[in-house]
């Protein structure tokens, strides 16, 4: 007799399939995407959060409410788990996208820094996430460090110097040539540090550059700052690997990791920088995690 009562109980207490659709299912849904858009805030620190992502596994209804109110604010639901949370990003239109522009203006008063401020972000994106299987393993975590940046970069750089030299192109690009062979320059060129009287890092050295980069991101809930050497160390978190996962197919980003020379370590630098000169213009898609 207690057996049949065990089995029937979840049966007495589950919702109709149709049951409308109240202001406080609608309300719940709200919260639900309004604590996705908290990226720091971690489920198993907050019991709202997590009862609302537990109710969202389990009730398709008020999942699909939830996932309309995201798409009303133009917002793009990545996942919903309790390792990321409601893992969202914004749609190109979306009020809560964050564009390069507004970004780099905020970053630098150098308008003419827009491409090294979006190539910077790339290779962090790249650098903690260099193969497929790395972005496909929820449980990768990746690492990388300032320094350890700027060295991809540079080596990226001499990478391209040496393949426009090989094929006798080692002139300014076309405007229609592809994003990073035309600017490989830009960074080159650009002081690694610079120096400020008082030795700290100059803000439109390319150093300077990737640490605006580093702290953005880690301010959005992508990074995690784990020690100050190489310029600073970080860590990926779930968010930010689910966003680079789903910008993996930009052009930038397939060209920059073609080179084949991103390597899987542990953010260390072991390059030496270059020397400093002129400025470009910004590769279209170089921009991530943003909209051009």
């Amino acid at each position: 007799m207690t057996e049949h009562v065990e089995w029937s109980e979840p049966e007495a207490t589950a919702a109709p399939v149709n049951a409308p659709v109240t202001p406080a299912d609608a309300a719940d849904a709200a919260r639900l995407v309004s604590f996705g858009l908290q990226p720091k805030l971690q489920p198993a620190r907050d019991q709202e959060y997590a009862e609302l992502l537990r109710r969202y596994r389990e009730d398709p209804p008020f999942a699909r409410l939830a996932d309309a109110v995201a798409a009303g604010l133009g917002l793009i639901v990545l996942e919903v788990s309790p390792r990321a949370g409601m893992a969202v990003t914004a749609a190109e239109d979306s009020v809560f996208a964050v564009r390069m522009g507004d970004y780099a203006r905020r970053a630098s008063a150098d308008s003419g820094d827009r491409f090294l401020h979006g190539l910077a972000h790339l290779a962090v994106a790249a650098m903690a996430f260099p193969r497929p299987e790395d972005l496909a393993d929820d449980g990768y975590i990746g690492r990388v460090s300032v320094n350890g940046v700027d060295a991809f970069v540079r080596q990226a750089c001499r990478r391209l110097e040496e393949r426009a030299e090989e094929t006798g192109e080692n002139t300014d690009p076309a405007t229609d040539a592809p994003g990073l062979e035309a600017a490989w320059r830009i960074w080159a060129r650009r002081s690694s540090t610079g120096a400020t009287k008082d030795a700290r890092r100059l803000a439109g050295s390319t150093t300077g550059i990737i640490a605006k980069a580093v702290a953005f991101l880690t301010d959005s809930g992508f990074l995690q700052r784990t020690g100050d050497e190489s310029g600073g160390t970080f860590r990926t978190t779930a968010r930010y690997q689910l966003q680079v996962r789903d910008l993996a197919g930009s052009a930038a980003l397939a060209e920059l990791l073609e080179l084949g020379i991103v390597p899987v370590t542990d953010g260390t630098a072991t390059l030496l920088p270059a020397e400093d000169t002129d400025d470009l213009e910004l590769a279209a898609g170089a921009g991530l995690p943003f909209h051009s």
